[in-house]
């Protein structure tokens, strides 16, 4: 867990920002921006662009200031590679702006942008992600940057000196140009400038394809700056404060390095005050890569996390601290530590760090998100989920003997990100079947003391409550060593306890683990499971 002395970062970020938009533009709304690449999924790596602008945009606004958060969709980027798992003849495509891709097929979408925006979109909605969208393909095709482009092409010797003290090699100025049309025939990018006039702005370009012509760049919306000036571009366009950015941008010679010296030099503007942030993984996987198709999403956590689990795990952690999100058995322990948390809050324990998270993670300016209002724990929920195998008369009857839960919408979402979890994600050899009849040949095989053990606990089954139960299967072994039932657990007595549930778990589900034992005797019932133990 994040160390509960440091100082709340989104609170530290949001004063730098208030105290620089007072210096650059006193009185105007406050501009916070991200940027989102939809050339393929929108991994929970690229939503840490999203959180962490929007977790210090939302602080300024509980503060009664204005402030907008901008998100680009970068949906005029060219396409670059075909994904894994995509038709191989999508290659063809290669070298056009992602919005005039055709999607993938069998997508309801538009195009290929729009197919991958998609999920995105609404996993913000449901992340409570307020934001103003800004398709960088309108942006182009309208002539919205049309002064911006004719700036940048102007200083492109400037633009090009800037570059030239990052490279390996020296390239002359005259070779370099800041703008790239997409060709009017093939629409791709697969484009060559030959010729440019800064009197009448006419271009002259080639295509790989064999087209070719000559435009006025004051009037074509057909094309768009290379990376490393269209950032630095839309911070000045858009007077951007505050914006974080990868780990991999900032490298020497990078887009932020560069960038940082071309919105002043060139477009009169200054860069924002922008955070590297860390990597997100995933508890087994390597580092995330959309390009390679198969990486988990904002979408894909929501089926198995409820969006206030999931904004938290972005709060509590610095933008420079990388953390991993758990697909596996891992999300039970990290539900474990959210619900200790929301107690420690309830009682007034937590630390002025752990309160400021657990409350960005709960709500946002605009209201708190949706909550489960009856959070059963998200292990419990999972082995009834596993036992019952979403049949919903036995779950409820299983939740109302354990926690009191009167109807199964009480429990949820949670019961269903649960439930998901396990269809999806609980490896078939970790499901748990109970057996339909007992195992006449491990029963027969046991010892005295070993059936005593069985008897001591089918006579104890009357107390069916889950402290009931605890007590019955640890107490059991106690009560054969002579133990009183409060007896502190020593060595041998784990040794017995193990040797005692392991046994029980092999009559009950046919091998020597599975879920809490207190569950998963009150999932069988009372009477089944005096059968199964042969009482």
């Amino acid at each position: 867990m994040a160390d509960s002395a440091e100082t709340d970062w989104v609170s530290r970020f949001a004063d730098d920002v208030i105290a620089e938009a007072e210096r650059r533009a006193p009185g105007k709304a406050i501009v916070c921006a991200s940027g989102l690449s939809p050339s393929g999924p929108i991994h929970l790596g690229n939503l840490r662009e999203v959180m962490t602008p929007h977790l210090v945009a939302d602080e300024i606004r509980r503060r009664g200031l204005e402030c907008v958060h901008l998100l680009s969709w970068d949906d005029y980027d060219r396409f670059r590679r075909v994904p894994a798992g995509i038709d191989p003849s999508w290659a063809e495509h290669i070298g056009k702006p992602l919005t005039s891709v055709p999607a993938p097929p069998g997508s309801p979408h538009a195009n290929w942008a729009e197919h991958f925006k998609a999920p995105m979109t609404a996993a913000l909605a449901e992340l409570g992600v307020e934001y103003h969208g800004i398709s960088q393909t309108a942006q182009y095709t309208s002539g919205a940057y049309r002064e911006q482009i004719l700036t940048a092409v102007r200083a492109r010797a400037g633009i090009d000196a800037v570059l030239s003290r990052y490279r390996a090699k020296q390239q002359a100025a005259e070779d370099y140009f800041p703008y790239k049309p997409y060709c009017d025939l093939c629409e791709r990018d697969l484009t060559t400038v030959t010729n440019y006039d800064d009197e009448t702005t006419e271009l002259a370009y080639t295509c790989e394809c064999g087209f070719g012509e000559t435009v006025r760049l004051a009037e074509h919306d057909r094309g768009k700056l290379v990376w490393k000036v269209d950032w630095p571009m839309r911070w000045a366009h858009e007077g951007v404060i505050f914006e974080p950015s990868g780990v991999d941008h900032h490298s020497p010679g990078s887009a932020w390095i560069v960038g940082g010296q071309i919105v002043g030099e060139v477009f009169g503007g200054q860069q924002p005050i922008g955070p590297m942030y860390a990597f997100v993984g995933i508890t087994g996987m390597a580092k995330m890569s959309s390009s390679k198709g198969d990486v988990p999403t904002p979408a894909d956590a929501l089926e198995i996390m409820e969006a206030p689990v999931l904004r938290w795990l972005y709060a509590r952690r610095k933008p420079a601290q990388s953390f991993k999100i758990a697909f596996d058995q891992e999300i039970q322990r990290l539900y474990d530590e959210w619900d200790s948390l929301g107690r420690k809050v309830a009682a007034g324990q937590a630390q002025p760090a752990e309160l400021a998270a657990y409350h960005r993670a709960t709500s946002t300016a605009a209201g708190p998100l949706p909550a489960t209002p009856h959070p059963v724990p998200y292990r419990t929920l999972a082995s009834v989920a596993d036992i019952t195998t979403g049949h919903a008369e036995q779950a409820l009857r299983i939740l109302r003997d354990l926690d009191g839960v009167e109807s199964l919408d009480a429990a949820r979402p949670r019961l269903d990100r649960a439930q998901r979890w396990v269809d999806v994600h609980l490896p078939a050899d970790q499901r748990t079947r109970v057996r339909e009849t007992p195992d006449h040949e491990l029963l027969g095989s046991l010892g005295e003391a070993e059936r005593e053990g069985l008897r001591l606990l089918a006579d104890g089954l009357d107390d069916w409550t889950l402290e009931g139960l605890t007590a019955l299967v640890y107490g059991v072994p106690k009560l054969q060593a002579g133990l009183p039932a409060d007896a502190k657990a020593t060595p041998e007595l784990k040794t017995a306890q193990r040797a005692f549930f392991a046994l029980l778990y092999r009559l009950l589900v046919g091998r020597d683990t599975g879920p809490r034992l207190p569950t998963l005797l009150m999932a069988v019932g009372a009477d089944r499971v005096r059968k199964l133990v042969g009482a």
